[in-house]
């Protein structure tokens, strides 16, 4: 079944508005409204839909809810479904990020933040568990893991050589089990060069442009989030330690708290969570230049983020089953998704540190140099409120909305006692 246009926009809107929760739910959602209700997508082409776009850099939902509108409509509705996943969220951002910038620090809006920061604590533990329960299934791997960890925690290793290794280890240690492999069927009628051509063209342009036009932060920003977009894999906490390291360490754009902030804040919206590029990106455009840089920037960091997910896509698809009949591939990937629970941990580790302590300094241990908190910084507040926000999210299975709302009523009431 074909649908139109206005069925597309339609649904594919419904998504996005709807689309809270991380990328678990992001694609439940979307195989209940393309599966279930609606015969769009069989069980079987959905499924090897998102192995492929797991393979892929990149907000997997996203790419996901871009592949069903390709599938449906062709490039054309790629665009729709893959923008107005976005789209919602990108709005809800602008606004916040106004509203950050206006009135973030005033003590009571600190205090509410400090109850969603709390709330942040769990649900990246929440990622962590479900991700290691699925990525840690033998020993390797709870290896690959531990050295993921300790290359960015202690060595402070970047990023992309982590992902890298991981996945040339996965590939190479591929065993070859003797199971019949299924042959891979014959692609069909594409043109990957071309198509290769015109999106590196289109993502690319722009910020080859801002650099010759003298527009040195907003071309800093497009390069930089063009390069994260390369390699975000794993979703979006397994990058956020490796954005926190440039944009706060190396471009100092803004501090660790207005990072953890804009975590907090991401989490709230719909869409995928990777739009805390936005955020970042606007909160430095407000603070070097007021609201029309702001705007300028959250545009330029929305284009290097997502037009690469529509090359992705429209570059793989067409060779989805050839792909799922790769093994070593799938074996590559698995030794990246262990690299990563390393990398979420060091995301835990650095996250509940800056929010339970308010001194952290940098301690050596021979060749390693790890973050060391002060005992007497610690916030008795904020340890109250991470417990809290455990037993609403593991205990009493309370929704990410719910929660985070009930946190932020949670933490400006500490404020007052």
């Amino acid at each position: 079944m074909t649908p139109t246009i206005a069925d597309l926009i339609r649904v594919f809107g419904r998504i996005g508005l709807l689309s809270f929760g991380g990328p678990a739910a992001q694609i439940s959602l979307m195989h209940q409204e393309l599966v279930e209700k609606r015969p769009w997508l069989d069980e079987q082409t959905y499924l090897r839909a998102l192995s492929l776009c797991m393979l892929l850099p990149g907000p997997e939902a996203m790419q996901l809810a871009t592949f069903a509108g390709w599938r449906l409509r062709g490039v054309s509705g790629g665009l729709i479904a893959g923008g107005l996943f976005v789209l919602p969220g990108a709005l809800v951002i602008s606004v916040l990020v106004g509203l950050y910038a206006a009135f973030g620090t005033l003590p009571l809006v600190q205090a509410g933040f400090l109850g969603i920061k709390a709330t942040v604590i769990v649900i990246v533990l929440q990622a962590l568990h479900k991700l290691s329960r699925k990525a840690l299934s033998d020993t390797e791997h709870r290896i690959i893991a531990g050295l993921g960890f300790l290359a960015i925690f202690a060595l402070n290793l970047p990023f992309p050589l982590i992902i890298l290794a991981a996945a040339v280890w996965g590939y190479a240690r591929y065993k070859n089990t003797g199971a019949q492999v299924s042959s891979s069927p014959p692609v069909s009628a594409t043109h990957p060069v071309r198509t290769c051509v015109i999106w590196l063209s289109l993502w690319l342009t722009p910020l080859f442009l801002l650099g010759l036009a003298g527009q040195k932060l907003l071309s800093d920003l497009g390069w930089f989030f063009a390069r994260l977009a390369v390699v975000t894999f794993g979703g979006a906490y397994a990058v956020l330690a490796y954005m926190t390291q440039t944009v706060v360490d190396k471009y100092q754009w803004i501090n660790t708290d207005q990072m953890i902030d804009a975590l907090g804040l991401a989490e709230t919206t719909p869409g995928p969570l990777i739009l805390v590029t936005q955020f970042v990106a606007m909160l430095t455009g407000q603070i070097e230049g007021g609201v029309s840089l702001a705007i300028a920037a959250g545009a330029v960091a929305l284009w290097a983020t997502f037009a690469p997910c529509f090359l992705w896509i429209f570059l793989a698809a067409p060779y989805l089953e050839h792909l799922a009949a790769r093994p070593r591939l799938s074996a590559a990937l698995h030794g990246i998704t262990a690299a990563v629970v390393g990398v979420i941990l060091n995301l835990s580790v650095w996250f509940g540190l800056n929010v339970l302590f308010g001194d952290i300094s940098q301690k050596q241990l021979g060749i390693a140099s790890v973050p060391w908190p002060d005992p007497a910084s610690l916030n008795p507040s904020a340890v109250v409120l991470t417990m809290l926000a455990g037993v609403l999210i593991f205990k009493l299975k309370f929704g990410m909305g719910l929660t985070l709302a009930v946190m932020a009523a949670a933490g400006i009431g500490f404020h007052f006692l």
